[in-house]
């Protein structure tokens, strides 16, 4: 008996192309054994009910199309219920941060090849409040980038609108003060970011936490102090590198569970999306989901080639950036805490 599979797509994501391609889709489903109804989304939240209502009719599989504000809407629809059905994802959106993490190709053929071949990993799933996220939670002015850049914007050049954006806002930055409070460590910091992540691929850096695991239970966090402009450059050329976890403005530590407070207004962003304000409790809810993924583990994603400390700012009039950086050759101890339960 053929399984039966819901594709919830966002007809927005992927431009014309995905009307195109969405009768070779389902037929490659359906030739694979997958008897696979759709859902295009009409709006916010829709996707969240479609993968809710999926569930509620017994379909033994979820299919995700669309880029990560679509996957987050999907995990929202899954995360609560007991019986929670495999999901395979077809990429479709401007970054792919949860894909690019999971090397599930972008090539639409390959991502689909992938979800018929039905090999599944168990992945831990974020909760905030009463909300979920798979990938990443964070606060902070460079965190809000994604839903400033205009959709519009992003179907024309892709991922550069979001560095675009965040050259634009670099010169604004400011600081928030921060409470940050977990079974291992209290932290009180002026920061000007904090990002709780699952996997290691935040907005396109696939070294961003080099040390993340998706089944192991446990957040990476990553904490940036307050600093100036030079050594903000300095440290996101680095974080291209995965160089960036040694350096005295990054705190860094892994736990199940996170608190943070600020006295400041400092919104949320949940894969993408705006997740509300603080305060906010963080909780890994370990290997909460299946996905299908590809069993070789290749992928088809490059990491991006910027180089940060080259754009010709200044940080004070006649200054350079390179002759106010001064690296400091002793190791700041009490900026990484590696915390296991």
């Amino acid at each position: 008996m053929a399984k039966r599979a819901r594709l919830i797509y966002n007809p927005s994501s992927g431009r014309e192309e995905m009307r195109k391609r969405l009768p070779d889709v389902l037929q490659r489903l359906e030739r694979g054994g997958l008897e696979t109804s759709t859902h295009a989304t009409i709006g916010e939240g829709d996707a969240t009910l479609a993968a809710a209502e999926a569930i509620e009719r017994g379909f033994d599989i979820i299919i995700a199309a669309g880029g990560d504000g679509t996957l987050y809407e999907v995990i929202n629809g899954m995360a609560e219920k007991d019986y929670r059905p495999p999901l395979g994802i077809i990429p479709l959106g401007t970054t792919n941060d949860f894909a690019r993490a999971l090397n599930i190709p972008r090539n639409w053929d390959a991502a689909v090849d992938v979800i018929l071949r039905q090999h599944a990993r168990v992945i831990d799933v974020g909760k905030v409040n009463q909300r979920y996220f798979i990938n990443i939670a964070g606060g902070g002015s460079m965190t809000e980038l994604t839903y400033e850049v205009p959709s519009k914007l992003k179907t024309m050049i892709g991922q550069l609108a979001y560095y675009m954006k965040g050259l634009e806002k670099l010169p604004r930055l400011r600081p928030i003060e921060l409470y940050i409070k977990t079974a291992e460590v209290e932290l009180h910091e002026e920061v000007m970011l904090f990002l709780i992540s699952n996997s290691n691929s935040v907005g396109g850096f696939e070294r961003l936490a080099p040390d993340a695991s998706l089944s192991d239970g446990l957040f990476d966090v990553l904490v940036l102090r307050k600093c100036n402009l030079a050594e903000f450059i300095r440290v996101v050329t680095l974080a291209l590198r995965g160089e960036h976890l040694a350096d005295p403005n990054i705190i860094y530590l892994q736990t199940k569970q996170i608190q943070v407070t600020s006295p400041d207004y400092v919104q949320v962003n949940l894969d993408g999306e705006f997740g509300g304000t603080l305060p906010c409790v963080f909780t890994n809810l370990p290997q909460h989901l299946h996905i299908f993924v590809d069993e070789t583990g290749q992928s088809t994603y490059k990491t991006p080639a910027i180089n940060l400390m080259k754009l010709p700012w200044k940080t004070k009039p006649g200054v350079d950036e390179d002759d106010e950086i001064e690296e400091d050759d002793n190791e700041n101890e009490n900026n990484r805490y590696k915390i296991k339960p």
